[in-house]
């Protein structure tokens, strides 16, 4: 498994087909595989899917089309072979003139020109036939809740098995990491070092391990210049970041014989669900990472205007993490 840290690949595709590759390198095609794509198949969303599946080279293709719309040309194997994707390219068909009586030119393969590269696999093309199948915008607000819902599943491993009260993050013991035993990334975007601890502290993190040995020439924080492809353990939450014993307190739900081998964490664009912070109990005063009184006069706190030509289902659900 490894962190991509962000909910789509737009900003990055290629740390993603990167990824793709370190992953797929692990199977031993000792048993069938089963690859889901994802949905973004518009624009260089389409041409990378083109690229995964020269990457992949898988034996069969499930193609699902969405109703009353048409989404995308068929992947057959002739369209990939042709097709340039966003990395790879396309194999280039050389042609010829050749000038019939009436004028009209064809074009006809060259000598050499045959099909032995073009990719062997079956293509399953199926076509909906009912209304609503695959509406494009749904989909996303499906996805975040059902991200969320994941994550407060994730963090149900902390609690006791036992039926009862759901403990907050507050009270639950972390486990004390020295500053010099992880290195730190931040995936998404660029932080300045003296901002590190800021972004790190209350944050959701990968729990990784790179190959290189982690080497502390002083007693800050390790900070990676670039983003690692490598192995993920796990996650957990930076609960606390305690400066003067050079400390983060980190909850996690991995056990401690994997947590040895953890030497890296990354930081990506995933948030913890609100209801985790909101819904802490025992807290006296203001929540922390919980804004209460805010400044509406900046630029840019406003609340967001909704589009009137989107419309958008509302969702009412408890976030529990028992």
């Amino acid at each position: 498994m490894v962190y991509y840290g962000q909910t789509s690949c737009e900003q990055d595709t290629e740390r993603y087909l990167d990824v793709v590759k370190y992953v797929f390198s692990s199977y031993k095609k000792e048993v069938p595989l089963v690859i889901n794509t994802m949905g973004w198949v518009k624009g260089e969303g389409l041409l990378l899917l083109i690229d995964i599946i020269r990457l992949l080279s898988p034996s069969h293709i499930v193609q699902m089309d969405v109703y009353d719309w048409k989404a995308m040309a068929p992947l057959t194997p002739e369209y990939v072979h042709l097709t340039p994707g966003l990395y790879t390219k396309g194999k280039q068909q050389a042609k010829h003139k050749q000038m019939g009586t009436s004028g009209v030119e064809n074009w006809k393969p060259s000598e050499g020109e045959g099909d032995a590269s073009v990719p062997e696999y079956k293509l399953l093309y199926v076509h909906p036939e009912f209304p609503r199948a695959g509406v494009a915008g749904e989909a996303r607000v499906h996805s975040g809740i059902l991200r969320d819902m994941s994550i407060l599943g994730y963090l149900g491993q902390l609690q006791s098995p036992d039926i009862g009260a759901v403990l907050p993050l507050h009270s639950l013991v972390p486990y004390q990491v020295p500053f010099s035993a992880v290195a730190l990334r931040v995936i998404h975007t660029d932080v300045a070092p003296t901002n590190i601890m800021y972004a790190v502290n209350a944050s959701w993190v990968g729990l990784c391990r790179i190959p290189d040995e982690i080497r502390c020439q002083s007693d800050g924080p390790v900070l990676l210049t670039q983003t690692p492809v490598c192995d993920c353990l796990g996650f957990g939450i930076v609960r606390g970041v305690e400066m003067e014993k050079k400390l983060y307190h980190v909850l996690t739900p991995v056990p401690p014989e994997n947590l040895r081998l953890v030497n890296c964490l990354l930081l990506g664009n995933i948030a913890i669900p609100n209801c985790v912070l909101v819904g802490q109990q025992g807290v006296e005063g203001e929540i922390p990472y919980v804004t209460s009184d805010y400044n509406y006069s900046i630029l840019g706190s406003g609340k967001l205007k909704k589009k009137k030509h989107f419309k958008r289902r509302e969702y009412a659900f408890e976030c529990d993490y028992a």
